[in-house]
């Protein structure tokens, strides 16, 4: 069989090893399923951690990270393995797989099935092509920069009209059941350059230089949380520059994007061709040695992992190494005693809300990258702030996973497995979910208003000295 991505990364994984079982077809692909060792920890009921969210919802072996390697084993050991890849029961376990990479770090060796997913939905792809929902979901970043007026208003109607939601899921298969995210009035803009210290002053204290990686989701969804993650790095002393399109870019006024949604659809193709267009406008930074800083996990994540998949070559390599997400950057710089906010203790600004607590739900992908740390490192700078970092493994959302007709139900189900019980615990508390996705599933199935990290230490800004 013939990939899509680029599986090199794993060409010597299990050479020389009897006991690997690598698959006769499928070559470096099949070598990256084989890291697996059938060790079943993922089937491991009482672990903590992520992994695997539908199999901890459903019992059934087949929907762990070992159980879809098994299945995958099976249909690429076969005569015709691209005709197995289309058996219905690894369709299944694939389908009901949410891409939370919870494996990639929890598994002995990280076997990362949310990338070899993609790979499985390209190939299906080449048999079946794509639905008219895959192709909305996946598109979404260019339908928003051509029709957000409409797509805001279709949205608001859709969400407002019970008869209309049902339309949707009967001829979308979009469930009637979760609103959707509606696009603010207002979407974030760069407006005027970056302002910063004096240069003196900048050289003195050695601060980095930073780029702001506004994704497709803070962008059109919540500009608020790109503008208060904008001041809160200028307050603190740091020239930032806002991320931008090349200058030989054939689309100027289209507006980055990571190619996430592309690539959760299997569309490798239209999700390298966004790849190439963030490489363009951020290699050049990354080279001066300024930090790309992101606010959404799954879209920073997805430059500093997936695309050294997307055959990019060693640029994307050098893209990785300076990208980080806004919690890891203000932990490192922490760590490097260059960080200087001026916060108010906890509820100063609002004083019914000082005793309140924060509860911080984070996003799969945060996760799976070790970036709960780094916002707990973040959270004690907020005098007198009283937080849990709850383990409450997966939202359900996943993308658009919860909201999807056939995938709804099994999406509340992992919502309430852990997260929705934590957050009726304490009702009083505010929630932080970096997450777009979480977010979205906590307003969906509670009457919480999670908020994102940035906006919690904005508010907690010291109002500037006369």
């Amino acid at each position: 069989m013939k990939t899509v991505l680029d599986w090199s990364a794993y060409a010597d994984a299990g050479m020389g090893d009897a006991y690997a079982d690598i698959p006769k077809h499928g070559g470096d692909f099949a070598k990256a399923i084989a890291v697996c060792i059938n060790s079943r920890r993922c089937e491991d009921e009482t672990a903590k951690g992520v992994m695997c969210p539908s199999y901890r919802v459903t019992g059934d072996p087949a929907l762990s990270t070992g159980g879809r390697v098994r299945l995958l084993k099976a249909a690429l050991n076969a005569e015709l393995a691209e005709a197995a890849l289309a058996e219905p029961e690894l369709a299944r376990a694939m389908d009901l797989c949410v891409a939370c990479k919870g494996c990639k770090r929890e598994c002995e060796n990280n076997v990362d099935m949310a990338l070899i997913k993609s790979e499985y939905m390209a190939q299906q792809a080449r048999r079946r092509g794509f639905g008219v929902r895959a192709r909305l979901f996946a598109g979404l970043p260019r339908w928003l920069h051509r029709h957000r007026t409409l797509a805001r208003w279709l949205i608001r109607r859709r969400n407002r009209n019970p008869w209309l939601a049902r339309l949707s899921e009967r001829l979308l298969g979009i469930t009637a059941t979760v609103p959707l995210p509606e696009p603010s009035s207002a979407p974030f803009t760069a407006g005027a350059p970056a302002s910063a210290p004096g240069a003196a002053e900048a050289a003195e204290t050695e601060r980095p230089e930073l780029v702001l990686l506004v994704d497709t989701f803070a962008r059109h969804f919540e500009p608020d949380i790109a503008r208060d993650a904008l001041r809160l790095l200028q307050v603190a002393g740091y020239r930032v520059h806002v991320a931008t399109p090349a200058a030989t870019d054939p689309e100027p006024t289209r507006p980055l994007c990571c190619g996430r949604t592309y690539l959760a659809q299997g569309m490798v193709e239209q999700a390298a061709a966004e790849a190439r267009r963030m490489l363009a406008a951020l290699l050049p930074h990354a080279r001066a040695g300024r930090w790309i800083i992101g606010l959404e996990p799954s879209c920073l994540l997805g430059l500093r992992d997936d695309y050294l998949a997307l055959g990019l070559g060693e640029s994307a390599r050098e893209l990785a190494e300076r990208c980080l997400l806004l919690e890891e950057f203000l932990a490192k710089e922490i760590m490097a005693k260059r960080l200087q906010l001026p916060l108010r203790p906890a509820g100063a600004s609002v004083p019914d809300a000082a005793s309140a607590k924060v509860l911080v739900h984070g996003h799969c992908h945060q996760k799976a990258v070790g970036g709960m740390k780094p916002v707990r490192r973040v959270l004690k700078l907020v005098p007198d702030l009283d937080f849990d970092l709850l383990d409450t493994g997966c939202c359900g959302m996943a993308g658009t996973f919860g909201l999807e007709r056939e995938h709804a139900g099994l999406s509340r189900q992992m919502a309430a497995l852990a997260l929705l019980p934590e957050l009726q615990a304490e009702p009083g508390a505010e929630v932080i979910a970096n997450g777009f996705s979480c977010r979205q599933q906590i307003r969906a199935h509670s009457s919480r208003r999670p908020r994102h990290l940035a906006q919690l230490l904005a508010d907690a800004l010291a109002p500037p000295t006369p």
